[in-house]
């Protein structure tokens, strides 16, 4: 009879799993496009299926109190094994609560290292150190470089600003000890991808008032999240439904961040949780017409925002801050930045953002290195060392890294 029981039991957890799989197969196939220019769609689609995957089981997990869905995701991402290097020494650290990966060549250097900080991305839901390990691990080795990567606290359990202050506190601690790690002070770099970069140049910017501290010379900033104003322009209407990050993926975690309510989707798509002043106040750095018209080729059209939803205002209006939206700080800050090297993808949500930030950077005199990856997506520099799923768009991105790293 237990017998019974339990091979009926084998048998309908069997049967649920494999009605999950299908429904993430049919819901990824349904809602999301690969455009013709993405090389390897077959890979992509892979990819997009696992990451659904993973996050519908978190879902249920979610719905039975046992943890929040991106737990679940990250859990089942950090069960890749970790690559080795005889070359280079990594070791696990705590800078005070905060978990750092250190990352540094084992050949004996006569002259003080570059020192790269490195914040993973993720949506501040998911990615970690172990997820970002590859890419670390090629920094320190192809650029002689000691590297530091930074474990933030992720939404939705930690929600804004943590993200920001962990990064802050180890960038601190790391500045403050780069003799113990023989890295030259003068070659320090921040570098991210994603809501990573968003990480790095927010670093950049707030370390501009420590004078005590040694500055930062330069932030690398891979298809990075860099403003959570506005969601109307080119690259939102054009890549909306691309995997890896969808229009509803980035939203979901804006809302697990900022701790707001899913209700105002709606509001944000169409402009109304902000006033017309506000939009007004910013257009000269956010407006479209600062995108080359190459960029509005695949389709684009101008979408007015509407009357402003005071509740949603109320609520949302803390985007409204150079940590949430980097890309909007005071020509004071901006202007004072380092040399920046910005890699944007064709087929990325959040494209328009570092074409964007370019050009503010570069009409306030900041030297820009800009590399376009006309067949890149976002989340592709992951698929760096993925044996089968990996893509060549990666490895470019980490040549134009490398290279950028070494001419400091």
């Amino acid at each position: 009879m237990v017998v019974l029981a339990l091979t009926l039991l084998v048998a309908a957890v069997a049967t649920f799993s494999l009605g999950v799989l299908l429904w993430v197969i049919c819901i990824q196939f349904w809602t999301e496009h690969i455009p013709e220019g993405i090389t390897h769609p077959v890979r992509l689609r892979i990819l997009s299926c696992l990451l659904h995957l993973t996050m519908t089981w978190g879902m249920i997990f979610e719905k039975l109190g046992l943890c929040y869905a991106p737990q679940f995701a990250s859990f089942v991402h950090d069960l890749k094994p970790l690559k080795r290097d005889p070359d280079v020494v990594v070791t696990d650290l705590r800078f005070g609560t905060i978990p750092v990966k250190l990352y540094k060549p084992k050949e004996h250097s006569s002259t003080l290292r570059p020192g790269i900080i490195f914040f993973h991305g993720g949506g501040t839901i998911l990615g970690s150190l172990r997820t970002h390990h590859n890419i670390c691990l090629r920094l320190s080795k192809d650029c002689s470089s000691v590297v530091l990567a930074v474990g933030y606290r992720k939404s939705p359990k930690y929600k804004y600003p943590v993200m920001k202050d962990d990064c802050m506190a180890a960038t601190t601690q790391f500045l403050k000890s780069l003799q113990v790690y023989g890295v030259d002070p003068a070659r320090v770099v921040v570098c991210g991808d994603s809501v990573g970069g968003n990480a790095a140049t927010v670093v950049c910017q707030e370390f501009l008032k420590q004078e005590d501290l040694p500055q930062i010379r330069a932030q690398i900033l891979i298809y990075s999240s860099l403003q959570s104003i506005d969601f109307r322009g080119p690259s939102y209407q054009q890549n909306a439904n691309i995997p890896l990050l969808s229009w509803n993926l980035a939203f979901y975690c804006w809302c697990c961040h900022l701790d707001l309510r899913t209700s105002w989707k709606n509001a944000i798509k169409n402009g109304t949780h902000l006033p017309p002043e506000v939009w007004e106040k910013y257009r000269k750095w956010l407006g479209s017409e600062n995108i080359p018209e190459r960029f509005k080729k695949r389709g684009y059209q101008y979408i007015p925002p509407g009357p402003v939803n005071e509740d949603a205002y109320q609520e949302i209006n803390l985007i409204l801050n150079s940590v949430c939206s980097p890309l909007i700080a005071e020509d004071d800050i901006v202007s004072r930045l380092p040399e920046t090297c910005i890699v944007s993808c064709e087929y990325d949500l959040l494209r328009d953002h570092s074409l964007l930030y370019k050009k503010r950077l570069e009409d306030l005199g900041v030297p820009v290195t800009w590399h376009h990856m006309e067949d890149g997506f976002h989340g592709v520099l992951n698929t760096l060392d993925f044996g089968f799923l990996t893509f060549p768009c990666s490895s470019r991105i980490m040549d134009v890294v490398i290279q950028f790293i070494r001419k400091l």
